[in-house]
């Protein structure tokens, strides 16, 4: 149950269409049994027909279809914002993500038992695990029938459901729909050799921001950023792939163009590029956050981001490489890397994978042995672990792997939003300089760190 107070801010955010809130709460009209976004253009209901959820997958469970105009599907989605656990985040992101796993499997992923997931996910959400993937996958499926030419056994595939027939069981039982009613309302695009579909992100979003991070940091012939894009080359089980993202400030999102060679590499793929670009954060709680740290307020970058990179594997590598020396010169040496051990594909070449890091001499670096041993060791650790979660003891018994290190990797392989790199140098200046008092940005002191950066680049370009 919400309450009171929450209620009334999201009543106010619905009747006013606030984008801001977008994801944050779903809205269920009891006289038409649909679920919506809170920026429906449909006319607005009285408020006596109105819940309120914060999971569109809770509004499933209780009976309520995803309207086919706003979908509900198509919403930007974070678990971080709400205050969960770190473990229930996720967990909620797993079974939201890896839809073709059993919900076993991503328990042993968690380093839990399936008893104690199914008792995260019941609190948070009042469903069992199992319940929660299914309607993920649904919500996947109907996101595809809408907005690409993919057949419906593709979609299923994509979906994590092992059929089509499945699909449609499914369909027909938790939504009242068909594929065929889905595609109708969704006027399906012409057949292409490539998969498009659209992306939407948190508003404010500092498209500019997150480009020139990454643009200085991009590797000839696996990554592009242009001015408007971010264009990758990559590999999902063995297989190649490609995919640009093309930004739209108006619509408030990303236009997606992929090459995929299975449809089931689509969630993976999609999870990756929405962390690499960010695109789900709360900008008022990281705004928020930066305020508590005492930022001053004319120097927060509106709509900041964080950031990522493509694997935990490539982040590792770079944090490694990186030590003590310029973006520069860290830069160069991965590339000398990448164009030795990187394997060709059709869409350009793909970062090195662990096993062929690990079982180089790594003679094209130009740096001491024992820094190109502790890229050997990781390279053999993130090998014999595919698939799984690397505990930080693990990575810091890598001899030449430090605090700052591993912290970098938990930045920006991982993510995770309450990393402050308080030993970087630059930051520790900028803290100092500004007064920053960083243990109130938390739970957003990733964000602490990067607009620390971004104030040091701007005073004097050392970032």
């Amino acid at each position: 149950m919400l309450d009171a107070a929450l209620q009334q801010q999201y009543s106010e955010a619905r009747k006013s269409r606030d984008r801001r809130f977008d994801g944050r709460f779903f809205v269920a009209v009891k006289t038409t049994g649909i679920f919506c976004r809170p920026v429906c253009p449909a006319r607005l209901p009285d408020e006596k027909n109105v819940d309120y959820y914060h999971y569109a997958q809770q509004a499933i469970e209780q009976g309520y279809r995803p309207c086919l105009r706003c979908r509900p599907d198509s919403a930007p989605g974070s678990f971080a914002w709400r205050g969960v656990s770190t473990t229930t985040q996720r967990a909620m992101r797993l079974l939201s993500e890896s839809l073709d796993e059993t919900v076993q499997a991503i328990a042993e992923r968690l380093g839990i038992s399936e008893r104690y997931l199914g008792q995260l996910i019941s609190r948070e959400v009042g469903m069992s695990p199992k319940r929660f993937q299914l309607y993920s996958r649904l919500l996947l499926a109907k996101r595809l029938l809408q907005q690409t030419s993919l057949s419906v056994e593709d979609v299923a595939l994509a979906s994590g459901f092992q059929s089509s027939r499945s699909l449609q069981s499914h369909l027909k039982k938790d939504f009242a729909l068909t594929a065929g009613d889905i595609r109708k309302a969704g006027g399906r695009q012409a057949m292409a050799s490539e998969l498009t579909l659209f992306l939407p992100v948190r508003l404010p979003y500092n498209w500019s921001q997150i480009r020139d991070f990454l643009q200085l940091r991009a590797l000839e012939d696996i990554e592009s950023v242009e001015a408007q894009s971010y264009s990758r080359a990559f590999r999902v089980d063995n297989e190649p792939g490609f995919v640009c993202a093309t930004f739209d400030e108006q619509q408030g999102g990303f236009h997606i163009k992929a090459q995929l060679t299975r449809p089931q590499h689509l969630p993976p793929l999609l999870t990756t590029l929405r962390r690499v670009l960010d695109m789900d954060t709360d900008p008022q709680s990281v705004g928020q956050a930066l305020s508590n740290a005492e930022v001053p307020p004319e120097l927060q970058s509106n709509g900041l981001r964080l950031p990522g990179v493509w694997s935990l594997f490539e982040a590792g590598c770079r944090a490694i490489i990186g030590q003590q020396i310029s973006i520069k010169a860290a830069i160069t040496q991965l590339q000398r890397l990448s164009d030795e051990l990187g394997e060709k594909q059709p869409y350009g070449h793909t970062f090195p994978s662990p096993q062929r890091v690990a079982s180089s001499a790594l003679d094209m670096l130009k740096m001491p042995a024992a820094r190109k041993q502790a890229i050997r060791d990781f390279a053999a650790l993130v090998a014999a672990n595919p698939g799984k979660e690397l505990s930080d003891s693990d990575i810091l018994a890598i001899k030449g792997i430090g605090p700052w290190t591993l912290q970098y990797i938990k930045l920006r392989g991982s993510s995770e939003p309450d990393v402050y790199l308080e030993k970087d140098l630059i930051v520790a200046r900028q803290a100092q300089r500004f007064a920053i008092k960083a243990s109130l940005g938390a739970p957003w002191r990733s964000y602490l760190t990067i607009q620390l950066w971004l104030l040091a680049n701007q005073h004097t370009g050392e970032t």
